[in-house]
């Protein structure tokens, strides 16, 4: 690559704005363009804004600045402006994209059919330090992070901070998957903005997936830092990256978490999305119709941030639960966080929904306590070897029960092992048992055998009509709470409705018996 020195110096390469330091190395970009162009810029008193120079062949050639487009001179871009600029850059990728050495600066081509360039975009790229302040405290918790927003919302720079923060200051071992050589920059030698982190090129594109798993099976990274996930392929090099327990930061097209649920491509990085039949009785206990959404998988990241503005931030620290939430038409209630102009983060928590209150008397408790999975000291800590960690959070959700799954013997409370994949640990029953841990053996990964398994570990009993028929009045005595609506239960026999009676006179709600015989049923309402 040829550089060549601008005739005016004194263009700064740093600056500090409040707490933040800007680097942008914009006197390198200025060197490779036409002279005439260049001392036109250098005199601009607002520089530091510049985004991006477009020359279009024929075209007058643009300086783009965050508030205003200025016409660099009114003769228009000939052959030999754009071969000035392509000579003194680096070599084009299958991307079409090019950039100066050690920079961040990206000059990226528009092609005709004959594979000439016809078109250029000078785009400035620079690394702001302090930028991850307002989310570091989440960044340190060692979870996967995915970044989503609009293109030039800043996913790249905070996370090229984010790579430098883990490595330098927490002393990570970090990867960064550089497809386009947009978060370290140009050439062999990656740009100071990451670090000490350590970068890996990636060919062509298309292997990008690639390369991801490359990096965990070559070089045993704690991070793993990746720009745009876009593909299938991409999600599922994802996946086995956080499955082998390596903290994994990346951003991915999409402004929000609810438009990535709906990409097909794409919506596994957050549990992905199947439809599921319910029976006729889940269904009216629900209250949808028996075809509905739910989450297929536990998620690929634990915590998705969407950038809303460069300071502004929207925050679901739970994905597993946002994504549930959202497929039940719930509202979406991430936490905001914001950095005011003194440069102080602001934190507006998310709100909470008023859980109903708690009543008073013998027969709630003891009737209460029969439709609810048993309250633990905590919550049950179980550890899965084997089993389809999807299907065991549907049957720890379905049967209520107050628990978690852990990732070792350690911390657990109880396992869970496929007979299948005892044999690879032949111990771990053994070791479970001697420290006193409550195991199961399961003989195929089926939904009816991992209940049973839950069942008998948590002590519970199999669910008679009592139990089904309380469970839907306190579903819906939750719904009524909620939504000020009544509710219509399945019809029961009259000595179930006098149970369901009951409960609903605990909450101070009015029930009354519709309908006849078989058909009568019970009527939920705010007196």
């Amino acid at each position: 690559m040829k550089s060549e020195a601008p005739e005016d110096e004194g263009v700064g390469t740093a600056r500090a704005v409040g707490e933040r330091e800007i680097t942008d190395d914009l006197d390198l970009l200025l060197s490779v363009l036409p002279v005439r162009l260049r001392e036109r810029l250098v005199r601009h008193p607002d520089l530091a804004q510049l985004l991006e120079v477009v020359l279009d062949l024929g075209r007058e050639p643009e300086a783009r600045f965050s508030e205003q487009v200025m016409s660099l001179a009114a003769k228009p871009v000939a052959r030999e402006d754009l071969d000035y600029v392509v000579s003194r850059v680096g070599e084009f990728t299958a991307d079409n994209r090019a950039g100066i050495e050690r920079t961040l600066h990206r000059i990226s081509a528009i092609l005709n059919r004959h594979r000439k360039v016809v078109g250029l975009t000078c785009r400035v790229g620079r690394a702001v330090y302090g930028t991850i302040d307002i989310i570091r405290d989440i960044v340190e918790t060692g979870k996967g992070i995915l970044l989503l927003g609009r293109p030039g919302i800043g996913k790249t720079t905070k996370l090229r901070e984010v790579a430098r923060v883990l490595a330098d200051d927490l002393d990570k071992r970090v990867i960064v998957v550089d497809t386009s050589n947009e978060i370290a920059g140009d050439g062999d030698i990656p740009h100071s903005g990451i670090g000490r982190a350590r970068r890996m090129q990636v060919p062509h594109p298309d292997l990008q997936h690639a390369v991801m798993i490359e990096a965990v099976e070559n070089h045993m990274p704690e991070v793993v830092v990746i720009d745009e996930i876009g593909t299938e392929a991409e999600a599922l090099a994802a996946r086995t990256i956080a499955e082998r327990g390596v903290q994994l930061i990346a951003t991915a097209h999409g402004n929000t978490l609810d438009n990535l649920l709906m990409n097909p491509t794409l919506s596994d990085l957050v549990g992905g999305v199947h439809a599921v039949t319910l029976s006729d009785e889940e269904a009216r206990f629900r209250g949808t119709q028996k075809t509905v959404l739910e989450r297929r998988a536990p998620p690929t990241f634990d915590v998705v941030i969407e950038i809303v503005d460069f300071d502004e931030l929207a925050i679901h620290h739970d994905v597993a639960e946002t994504v549930d939430l959202f497929l039940r038409r719930s509202p979406l209630n991430p936490e905001i966080r914001r950095r005011s102009q003194s440069g102080k983060v602001e934190t507006v928590a998310p709100p909470r929904t008023a859980a109903p209150p708690e009543p008073a008397g013998e027969f709630f408790d003891y009737a209460y306590a029969r439709s609810r999975a048993p309250v633990t000291d905590g919550a049950l800590r179980i550890f899965p070897y084997g089993i389809n960690r999807g299907k065991l959070e549907r049957a720890i959700r379905d049967l209520e029960l107050q628990a978690r799954l852990v990732n070792s013997l350690e911390e657990a409370d109880a396992v869970i092992v496929l007979k299948a994949q005892e044999r690879r640990a032949p111990h771990l029953v053994q070791e479970a048992a001697a420290a006193g841990k409550r195991a199961h053996v399961l003989r195929a990964n089926t939904q009816h055998q991992i209940i049973a398994a839950l069942q008998e570990i948590a002590h519970l009993s199999g669910r008679g009509p009592e139990q089904l028929a309380l469970r839907e009045a306190q579903q819906a005595i939750e719904r009524v709470l909620m939504t000020s609506e009544p509710v219509e239960l399945a019809p029961r026999e009259s000595c179930l409705r006098r149970l369901q009676h009951a409960l609903a006179n605990q909450y101070r709600l009015q029930s009354e018996s519709v309908g006849t015989d078989p058909r009568r049923r019970v009527r939920i309402s705010k007196a």
